[in-house]
């Protein structure tokens, strides 16, 4: 009997199993593409039996998501969000690098903490980070990517600001705590999450609602995303150096803030202005560096204390 305990239990923990780098990074590169994409939410659970919930909210959209880096420890992607031919928005940025040694932990009120992993922990994982539409952070984890009796994902649990979707309508809550189920399928993707909306305060974290999420990306001709495409190659100069004036901000900081307004606009509506300067040639490549150092000066902010 005992035996036949022993036994049953190996094999659930050997038909489980994580996958090799190389695959782990194979179906990393799965996610391009050019997707018809369908987002649904609903919220499930509420502690709190007079809680009134939100309607569920569906939405259906367009999106390339583009190979930006690549190497066998590192890949960049972006996906370009689009609303019609003439309306491309550059969307979220989802970076992943192979036994990263360092994690960005939200902790709530636009503030990051950067926290040295040990090495046993990161150990044949991948960190999957997501930025926001500034290439803001949004939440950074780690898992392996994992084969379960054939079934392919990567899971993770992790704390980050509302989402956009909710962020300017919603003041019930203050965090999400979101897990993150990456699926590749045969024709596309599956990204489902598992959602708790934390009220956080100095005395703890209580749950306001649980949500369920379920993004569907369908892959299709990627010559339907081709304007994304020029849109991205149209802009790219521009990102780099976005992206390499937040790289030099999180390097030299153990935490991180981002104000929320200044001067009645976001963070994304001042680069935006600096980024149409740039498109009407009013500056070389050497003043638009001082102009998004200038932006950052006014929205970010940082500590200089130990890592974690």
């Amino acid at each position: 009997m005992k035996k036949g305990y022993i036994a049953v239990v190996a094999g659930l923990l050997l038909s489980s199993t994580a996958v090799a780098q190389q695959d782990g990074k194979k179906y990393i590169e799965q996610l391009c593409g050019c997707y018809d994409v369908t987002f649904t939410y609903a919220e499930t659970f509420a502690p709190d039996t007079n809680y009134k919930y939100h309607d569920r909210k569906t939405s259906h959209a367009r999106e390339l998501i583009i190979p930006i880096e690549s190497t066998d420890k590192n890949m960049v992607l972006q996906h370009m969000l689009v609303i019609s031919d003439n309306n491309i928005i550059k969307h979220w940025r989802e970076d992943w690098v192979y036994e990263s040694p360092l994690l960005l932990n939200y902790t709530g009120d636009n503030t990051w903490v950067k926290e040295k992993q040990e090495k046993q922990d990161v150990a044949g994982k991948w960190t999957q980070t997501v930025w926001q539409v500034d290439d803001m952070p949004r939440y950074q984890g780690y898992s392996a990517w994992v084969n379960n009796n054939g079934k392919i994902y990567w899971e993770n649990t992790a704390d980050a600001p509302l989402p956009r979707r909710e962020y300017t309508t919603r003041s019930d809550y203050n965090l999400m705590r979101r897990t993150n189920r990456i699926i590749p399928t045969a024709d596309g993707w599956v990204h489902e999450q598992d959602n708790d909306k934390i009220i956080r305060t100095s005395k703890g974290d209580s749950l306001l609602v649980q949500e369920k999420g379920f993004n569907l990306y369908k892959k299709i001709e990627d010559s339907k995303c081709a304007k994304a495409l020029a849109a991205w190659e149209e802009s790219v100069a521009f990102w780099q150096v976005v992206r390499k004036e937040w790289a030099y901000y999180i390097d030299k900081q153990s935490t991180l803030s981002v104000k929320e307004m200044v001067n009645d606009e976001r963070l994304f509506e001042h680069l935006y202005v600096v980024e149409a300067d740039w498109r009407g040639k009013k500056m070389d490549d050497k003043q638009l560096a001082k102009e998004v150092r200038k932006v950052f000066e006014l929205f970010v902010s940082g500590g200089k204390t130990a890592l974690k």
